[in-house]
């Protein structure tokens, strides 16, 4: 029997700590120690930007990504406010990914700082799972002066909670076995699949920790929560996640634009727009049965100068609900009124199957209610439409006055 099949798998989570700004750090030392804060300028506290990411000096302010940049003023307007450069930090995170590949090919891109690593097949090369996390971190921080928090452990889930318990800079081991105990007193607002609706519901039932979860049946669960959630939160609470590192080859994104035809100072144009182009990347995803974990905006102005945002999600989306609020955010972020808006565009990677974790939607995580399912009815009936008489015999309100295609 091979060995991943023998033994536990080990799987590590790499997240770089507060990536972008600690790359700004880095190249300006004068900024150590500071309140850094990734975002467009907030024009002494009236900027409509958002917060990109902040150091661990600004989250003391309790300053977090995607707060507003007026927002993140008010709290600490003594900060150093950094527009974002993302084709360098993606410089920079296609050199730590390659160290990542120097180790295994089986590496999960989820966004230009985060990965899973399959690490099975390696041992015999490079020793056990810790021992590969610490010669990762080391050679980060030697090779590019930055700091990675590292979750070793059997599967994906828990790899995920270790290496956020004690950032930044920090290496958390689960050994195979221990996955329920490490766990049980952590708060359920841990679990994948728990958002606030749903935090509030398990508070009704009197579940407050993972533990709580791991100890009930699972048909309490199914019965108080809907079968197919329950059923996955009980196993995630159990320490079991069956999903492979899916090194992903093929198609890297999916996604649409549009250049208008003469450059744009209307952003509500420009906004209709790019809710039509999630509407149709949204259903191009559910026509493939993938769903993508990072949303990227490509915005470029009159004289052609082009600008790129994105935002991982916290899970897997192929609905326009999901898609279009962050687009929108980014959208905002990234806009200058003084500019005439020539082409944008809107694409997804990190490609996952939405059956695997997106077990809630925008507005509706709470599957003691309908929202999230009938939402999905509703999509496929679109879809099925759409199929059927064409993309624009079915439009959203918002688009009836608009004549753009997005899908």
């Amino acid at each position: 029997m091979p060995e991943s099949e023998a033994r536990p798998r080990t799987i590590l989570h790499v997240d770089m700590d507060a990536f972008y700004a600690a790359v700004e750090v880095r190249e300006d030392p004068s900024l150590r120690g500071k309140p850094v804060i990734i975002g467009s300028a907030p024009r002494q506290g009236r900027g409509r930007g958002v917060v990109s990411t902040a150091n661990y000096e600004a989250r003391r302010y309790g300053i977090h990504s995607a707060m507003p940049i007026s927002q993140a003023w008010r709290r600490c307007p003594g900060g150093a406010y950094v527009r974002p450069r993302i084709a360098f930090y993606a410089e920079i995170s296609g050199r730590i990914f390659d160290i990542f590949r120097s180790f295994t090919d089986q590496v999960e891109t989820l966004s230009l700082d985060e990965a899973f690593l399959d690490v099975t097949a390696s041992r015999r090369l490079f020793g056990t799972g810790p021992e590969i996390a610490t010669r990762i971190r080391q050679r980060i921080a030697e090779e590019e002066r930055l700091t990675a928090s590292v979750g070793v452990a059997s599967n994906k889930y828990v790899a995920k909670v270790a290496s956020d318990l004690r950032k930044p800079d920090a290496l958390v081991v689960v050994p195979p076995g221990t996955e329920r105990e490490f766990l049980a007193p952590l708060p359920v607002s841990r679990l994948w699949g728990a958002g606030p609706k749903v935090q509030a519901r398990l508070a009704q039932l009197g579940l407050k920790t993972i533990g709580d979860l791991a100890r009930n049946k699972p048909d309490f669960l199914e019965a108080s929560l809907g079968r197919k959630l329950g059923r996955r939160l009980h196993e995630l609470a159990n320490g079991v996640d069956v999903r492979r590192v899916d090194p992903r080859p093929g198609r890297k994104s999916l996604g649409k634009e549009v250049t208008f035809p003469s450059d744009v100072e209307d952003r509500s144009r420009v906004e209709r727009t790019l809710l039509a182009l999630c509407e149709g990347v949204a259903q191009s995803l559910r026509r493939k049965g993938i769903a993508g974990r990072t949303v990227q905006l490509k915005l470029r102005w009159d004289g052609f100068e082009t600008h790129t945002r994105q935002r991982t999600l916290e899970r897997p989306a192929d609905m326009t609900e999901a898609i279009w609020p962050v687009a929108r955010e980014l959208f905002r972020q990234a806009d200058d009124p003084r500019r005439l808006v020539r082409l944008v565009g809107v694409s997804l990677s990190g490609f996952d199957h939405p059956e695997d974790e997106q077990l809630g939607l925008l507005g509706g995580d709470d599957p003691a209610t309908s929202d999230g399912e009938a939402r999905r009815e509703l999509a496929k009936t679109m879809d099925a439409v759409a199929d059927r008489f064409g993309r624009d015999a079915l439009k959203r309100a918002a688009l009836l006055d608009s004549n753009v295609r997005g899908a």
